[in-house]
């Protein structure tokens, strides 16, 4: 058999987003901003030159594919290794395969690094001299925040391409194509896919080309072909393909922190439709609760606290039934904290007052301790003096007495209590008490 027509028939038996997989920079969906003619990638290629490149984004957005194209379009050999399961030693080889390629054939070389947030400092460390010696292009891939996950000293050497998730319309050109296309795609099938199952594959797919496809083929494989051999696709397939639906959430990627920062700026917001929107998000994704848990933790401190002190115990209750009972039965806990959350009166005081003391700290440095607030209780303390002329609240009228607190030169206010909620009637208590720092 010719060696052409083997590998033709190999492709046969390659998943179909593989097979369809963009040939030139003009098949590429949804990365005209990134590839297009007047882009910056698009410049430097047409003069020979292709920068290191740290690449991220979601699944199936391309970058792969895209990688691959640019080290095609300067000629360049492609190397593609995997960091989740390449050692050192295979690096290194990968290293000095692409010296020699530079040193005899005069070819430059692109290392493709898929997943290279799994890369720890030392593997990224073995980069830095052959990106800054010009031996290699690096392209890395990965669908984590690179700030997050890869040195700076990397960053520093490589250029960052942010890929968002393919839009709808994107999807659906993909899908077409695919239906379309009879050499490497299903356009030999005579399939019909029905509106409403495109749709549902597009819903399904939340931005990701791969599922996409691999959700059609998988449809078309289980629809029988009617009388006359037409393969119909309906919405009951789809459904019966994807069985259930599946949020895309990468518990370490960005979508985790969009989705999370959605939901405490929902509570926020006090908007309780929105946040109980994200908290059913996170769970049904498979968000940890007792992240969740957390988060309204500190979310009543930070953005409620005094204005409804409650919110605290309200929040920590959550925290212990998801502990103490488990999930399903705690997202009803979870439920209830965050409505309580969201519907509660607002107040920062809490947050402004401890920046506040920080402020000052850093700024002016730490002041003695009044000697009159120092501890008595250890030998030798009362020749010193400490403890001496301290007033004891509750020997006083009220159990409050008006005495020096803060060090001595120690003027500024910190704390500067809200209107809202229960901190009414402690700003009313604490102007009532400190006359001269409050009553103004």
């Amino acid at each position: 058999m010719e060696q052409g027509k083997f590998f033709k028939e190999e492709e046969k038996f390659q998943p179909l987003a593989h097979r369809i997989r963009p040939r030139s920079f003009e098949e590429l969906v949804g990365l005209e901003e990134i590839i297009g003619e007047n882009s910056f990638l698009r410049k430097a290629i047409k003069r020979g030159y292709l920068p290191s490149l740290i690449i991220y984004g979601p699944p199936g957005t391309g970058k792969t594919t895209l990688s691959l194209l640019l080290a095609q379009s300067i000629k360049a050999d492609f190397i593609e290794l995997n960091a989740a399961i390449v050692g050192i030693s295979e690096l290194k080889d990968a290293l000095q395969k692409a010296k020699r390629n530079l040193e005899m054939f005069k070819k430059s070389t692109v290392i493709f690094l898929d997943e290279i947030h799994h890369f720890n400092k030392l593997q990224q460390d073995v980069l830095l001299p052959w990106i800054e010696k010009g031996l290699i292009v690096l392209i890395g891939a990965t669908t984590e925040n690179p700030f997050f996950t890869l040195n700076s000293t990397l960053l520093s050497r490589c250029r960052l391409v942010e890929l968002k998730p393919l839009s709808s319309e994107d999807i659906r050109k993909i899908i077409h194509r695919a239906l379309s296309d009879k050499e490497r795609g299903l356009g030999g099938q005579n399939i019909i896919l029905e509106k409403e199952a495109e749709d549902e594959i597009i819903r399904f797919a939340s931005g990701d080309a791969r599922v996409a496809l691999n959700t059609l083929e998988l449809a078309s494989f289980i629809a029988n072909p009617d009388d006359n051999g037409i393969i119909r696709i309906d919405l009951k397939i789809i459904e019966e393909v994807t069985q259930k639906r599946i949020f895309r959430y990468d518990q370490k990627g960005d979508e985790h922190y969009h989705v999370i920062s959605a939901f405490i700026k929902s509570i926020r917001g006090s908007d309780p439709d929105a946040a109980i929107y994200w908290l059913s998000r996170m769970l049904l994704s498979g968000e940890d609760p007792r992240f969740i848990a957390r988060r309204l933790l500190i979310h009543s401190a930070e953005d409620i606290g005094l204005a409804d002190p409650m919110a605290m115990l309200i929040a920590q209750y959550a925290a212990f039934a998801v502990e103490y009972i488990g999930m399903p039965e705690a997202q009803i806990p979870l439920s209830a904290a965050t409505l309580y959350l969201a519907l509660s009166p607002k107040s920062n005081s809490a947050v402004i007052a401890i920046n506040k003391a920080n402020e000052y700290l850093k700024k002016y440095g730490p002041s003695p301790v009044p000697i009159h607030l120092r501890n008595p209780s250890f030998r030798g303390a009362e020749e010193l003096g400490y403890g001496k002329d301290y007033k004891y609240p509750h020997d006083y009228p009220g159990h409050f007495v008006e005495q020096d607190y803060l060090p001595e030169g120690v003027k500024e206010r910190f704390y500067q209590p809200s209107e809202e909620g229960m901190e009414k009637i402690f700003k009313e208590r604490v102007k009532e008490l400190w006359k001269e720092r409050f009553g103004k």
